[in-house]
């Protein structure tokens, strides 16, 4: 299910497009549908985390949830890099749709910063990264 067609989607605060999908912004969570096909490694990462860094600031604690409605891959060993351009990146969760797209979720457990990051819902995916990123010791409403 795409964020669009989702309960959430009226409760988007703004959206960005670019080559490489699309960013739904929340208050405190984005949740990001790369295109098919995308390769998303450090070449092109900054399109995607000056999105997030340009909405969210440098300070201000903050989720992402991948909402894998497409097939695309992720170089997964860069993610320290990846994690070292958004510090205040508090949650990550990642819906998977089918079997693969579960399977590559499943495989970004071991790189990410949470406990768990795979979901089967959308629902279950921003209601878990909401709740890690509001009991964050660095959140505030402002």
């Amino acid at each position: 299910m795409r964020i669009l067609e989702s309960d959430f989607s009226n409760q988007i605060i703004e959206f960005v497009q670019n080559k490489l999908g699309s960013i739904f912004f929340f208050n405190h969570i984005a949740v990001v549908e790369l295109n098919e096909g995308i390769h998303f490694d450090v070449n092109n990462a900054p399109l995607i985390i000056d999105e997030l860094k340009s909405y969210f600031g440098e300070t201000k604690p903050f989720g992402v949830v991948a909402n894998r409605v497409n097939s695309y891959s992720v170089d997964l060993l860069s993610t320290p890099t990846y994690r070292e351009k958004v510090s205040n990146l508090k949650a990550y969760g990642v819906v998977g749709h089918d079997l693969a797209s579960k399977m590559n979720a499943t495989m970004e457990n071991d790189f990410c910063i949470s406990e768990k990051v795979d979901y089967d819902t959308i629902y279950d995916a921003i209601n878990y990264v909401y709740n890690r990123v509001k009991n964050s010791s660095l959140f505030s409403l402002n």
